[in-house]
């Protein structure tokens, strides 16, 4: 074969081949134009974007309480002896005075009887020495006349003089000894009318511990057999952790849900925190106790509560969600803006997304809400800090870029914040990624992560 007609087949494959590597690297760049160009995605697409809206906000310390009635007595026995009948039941309700159980009186009664009789016979015996009192004066004096006239001896005086004294001193030990008894007796007279229990407050039968013939014994400590509780006005005995307790103060307003009604609140003012606490598996808890009316009787002893220690609140405020915040600034930090990223002479200006700088006063909102708490006034003087912390959002720009705002956060709570300077109400912020979006869920370059 002839060295021509060889290098004709070699020729054409070469071209071949050049024209498929031409072809696959044709494909290679019209994919990716298509990528960054045909599937470019708007924050829309590849954010959550919520609305700044206004609403309520509430910064609470939240804990768990148990409901107790502000006034209730342990009703016990004073006296031994077979409970013998009960007159009351668990819901009754009882005024003061009321009787609401007997203790038997048997024992009791003979006690009192006896000493009865014993402060009659002494009595009696106190007649006696009252009229050997006087035959002992009249003696005495016949002894004196007699003496007069010599008629007598001295010895015989002596004697009269000395049975006196004697009678005397007989009717002040029986007297003494009438009182002791007359003391017993209303002594036994008390412990007899113990064996009728009656009520020491207006209210309601709460629980009864003790069981109808059930022997009591108070000799070394008083049984108790029921509770008296006035349910009008419960208590609220909250324990607070010892890391939100210093935020607690007296007064505060506090309000609570129980298991059964999680959608109506009860409102109090904090009364007490006790400075004692309980530890509970190295846990120290605190007790915080505040005080709500209970006029229609829904609420019951031993409800659970979940309790909201109102820090602050602002009404009607502007607010973002907190997962839209980032480099927010710890509570009690300074709220001055950094002096690295300098500001026109207004001090508060804010970039747009287009560049453009504003002033603090068209990022007011409106008239400002309602406040409970919080910072004072920014504008008094020129020396007090501004309220609020600062804090940056990342909003959506004109051209579908996304671009860091500097804001001022008022009050939080854990889902919500309220904005007091740097947005409008109706804006868009980004609150996180969307699912699948910037290569399986990771952040693009600039953009913190979100916490989970």
């Amino acid at each position: 074969m002839s060295p021509a007609v060889s290098s004709a087949p070699r020729s054409r494959r070469t071209r071949v081949v050049v024209a498929a590597l031409a072809a696959a690297l044709l494909a290679a760049v019209a994919y990716g134009l298509w990528q960054h160009y045909g599937q470019r995605q708007t924050p829309a697409d590849q954010y959550q974007l919520v609305s700044v809206e206004r609403a309520d906000v509430e910064d609470v310390v939240t804990a768990t309480g148990t409901l107790q009635p502000l006034n209730y007595v342990d009703v016990g026995a004073q006296v031994s002896g077979q409970l013998k009948r009960f007159h009351v039941e668990i819901g009754t309700e009882v005024n003061s005075g009321a009787l609401l159980a007997e203790i038997d009186p048997t024992v009791l009664q003979s006690k009192v009887d006896a000493t009865r009789a014993q402060l009659r016979n002494q009595r009696a015996q106190l007649m006696d020495r009252e009229a050997s009192l006087t035959l002992a004066e009249i003696q005495h004096r016949r002894q004196l006349n007699l003496i007069a006239e010599q008629a007598t001896t001295e010895e015989a005086v002596q004697q009269a003089e000395a049975a006196l004294r004697s009678a005397r001193a007989q009717i002040e030990a029986l007297r003494a000894q009438i009182e002791q008894t007359e003391s017993n007796l209303r002594a036994d007279e008390a412990n007899l009318n113990y064996t009728r229990i009656y009520a020491p407050i207006d209210g309601t039968v709460v629980s009864i511990t003790a069981r109808q013939g059930q022997t009591l014994n108070t000799n070394q400590q008083a049984p108790t057999i029921l509770r008296i509780a006035d349910l009008s006005t419960m208590t609220v005995q909250t324990q607070v952790s010892e890391a939100d307790v210093s935020r607690l103060r007296v007064g505060m307003e506090a309000y609570f849900t129980t298991l059964g009604n999680p959608g109506q609140r009860w409102y109090g003012r904090l009364r007490k925190i006790e400075p004692t606490p309980t530890v509970t598996n190295n846990v120290v808890l605190y007790n915080a106790l505040f005080d709500v009316p209970n006029r229609d009787g829904r609420l019951m002893s031993q409800m659970t509560a979940q309790v909201f220690f109102i820090v602050a609140r602002a009404q009607q405020a502007l607010i973002v969600p907190m997962a839209a915040l980032n480099n927010l600034a710890p509570q009690g930090a300074a709220t001055e803006r950094p002096r690295q990223r300098p500001q026109g002479a207004e001090g508060m200006a804010q970039r747009r997304p287009d560049g453009e700088r504003r002033p603090p006063a068209e990022r007011r909102n409106g008239d400002g809400p309602a406040r409970t708490a919080g910072a004072g006034n920014a504008d008094g003087g020129g020396t007090a800090p501004a309220p609020g912390r600062l804090a940056t959002v990342r909003v959506p720009a004109a051209d579908g870029s996304v671009v860091e705002r500097e804001v001022r956060i008022g009050v939080t709570s854990r889902i919500a914040a309220e904005v007091l300077e740097g947005l409008e109400e109706g804006a868009q912020v980004v609150a996180g990624l969307r699912q699948g979006s910037a290569a399986g869920g990771q952040p693009p370059a600039g953009m913190p992560r979100m916490p989970r």
